[in-house]
């Protein structure tokens, strides 16, 4: 048998906790609405809800009664047999989307890998398994297991983990999405893409690129697939952002903010399309189990009040407008605001990780992402007093960063 730790002789050089991720140098030990509060009572104005995870914010009263309710019942069955809360939820879900039918999982890439799967079945039954490809956009991010890396192609998640799977076409993230047709082939069997690109840099792609996008897709018989797994479920002031244009997928990915915080995820489909996942095509022992329906069903009990998405474009509204009026007055810190709703992002000309570090010394957390951006992303519960806050320290935070810039070079000089 093994000794324990504490009877090895050498010190251990590796933590019990895989060091897979650098992180920050606190824990959070509660929460209440917007606030997180670490082990020494520091409270903090959460404004990366957990990578848009936490969209009710901590705690939520609903959320809590839905959960402890269910713990009371019962946890966990199995999919060979019904569970009610599914059937609930998946009606609710395709009542207020484009959705006929949904498989549902514990993460959002479990909701991409089902994605991959129906769009391999997809064509399969209809006659053309040759078609398995999907052409995704540089920079993208779909997951952390083998398929999703593969799908993003990023040398930073798939250095060391190869060979990779070869199925996935990859085009940059163009202005003109007309463009993307020239990499369809007879192999091609969709395109997937995030509506607004979230580790990517908290970028949107427009409504008028969507059309062209379904077009494309339509044109050549091939799916559209959106993963709105971090834009989706409210972020953008709708259910899902996809529905700011008149557009609708063939396929879509949720997950994160639809559990609130409780691991959730959903794979929604077209009948045309879901038709095609027979008994036995696919499965999951935790996937929809009954725990995650109850709070799923919570989550929706609050976004689909009357005035809860007019209250996210109100204070996207305010928020935006108090990070444009800062970027006016910090432009050698802020160099552009972009982003849809409560999903926003400041594009700096300083470190992304300087600028989140310092914010943390504010009491304000917010996420790192790509193309030296830092996401913005708070509960979709707060209110103009927290918005105005917030807006606060990011004055005081861009303050000090710029008295720490070394100083412009004058015109006469």
């Amino acid at each position: 048998m093994k000794n324990s730790r504490e009877d090895n002789q050498e010190e251990s050089l590796i933590p019990p906790v895989l060091p897979t991720y650098a992180r920050a140098p606190i824990a959070i030990d509660h929460g209440e609405g917007v606030y997180a509060y670490d082990e020494n009572g520091n409270r903090y104005l959460d404004f990366g809800c957990g990578i848009g995870v936490n969209n009710l914010g901590f705690c939520h009263p609903t959320l809590v009664k839905a959960l402890t309710d269910q713990a009371g019942k019962v946890w966990h069955t199995s999919n060979i047999y019904r569970i009610p809360g599914q059937e609930k939820l998946a009606d609710r879900l395709a009542q207020n989307s484009f959705a006929d039918t949904m498989f549902f999982t514990n993460s959002g890439a479990e909701a991409v890998e089902c994605a991959m799967k129906m769009a391999r079945k997809y064509h399969h039954e209809n006659g053309a398994p040759e078609r398995y490809r999907i052409i995704t956009f540089e920079g993208c991010f779909h997951g952390r297991t083998l398929a999703t890396i593969a799908a993003s192609g990023q040398e930073k998640l798939i250095k060391g983990f190869g060979p990779m799977m070869d199925a996935f076409d990859y085009v940059p993230f163009y202005r003109d999405m007309s463009r993307v047709e020239k990499a369809i082939t007879h192999k091609t069997a969709a395109i997937m893409l995030e509506p607004v690109m979230g580790e990517g840099g908290i970028k949107p792609v427009s409504a008028d690129n969507l059309q062209i996008l379904r077009d494309i897709c339509d044109k050549h018989g091939i799916l559209l697939i959106m993963d709105e797994i971090q834009c989706g479920m409210g972020r953008t002031g709708k259910l899902f952002a996809h529905q700011h244009s008149e557009i609708t997928p063939d396929i879509l990915c949720a997950a994160k903010g639809i559990g609130g915080g409780f691991p959730l995820g959903a794979c929604l489909a077209t009948e045309k399309v879901g038709r095609c996942m027979t008994t036995g095509s696919h499965g999951s022992t935790y996937g929809g189990n009954p725990m995650a329906m109850a709070i799923g069903n919570a989550v929706l009990d609050v976004m689909l009040e009357d005035g809860f998405f007019d209250h996210v474009d109100q204070m996207s509204f305010e928020l935006r407008k108090g990070l444009m009026t800062l970027r006016k007055k910090f432009p050698r810190i802020i160099e552009l605001v972009r982003g849809v709703g409560l999903m926003l992002g400041l594009k700096l000309t300083v470190a992304p990780a300087d600028f989140v570090a310092k914010a943390m010394e504010h009491g304000l957390l917010v996420v790192g992402a790509a193309d030296n951006t830092v996401r913005i992303l708070p509960p979709l519960i707060i209110t103009q007093d927290q918005v105005e806050e917030a807006l606060g320290k990011f004055e005081t935070i861009c303050a000090e960063i710029e008295k720490e810039l070394p100083e412009p070079i004058s015109d006469e000089e």
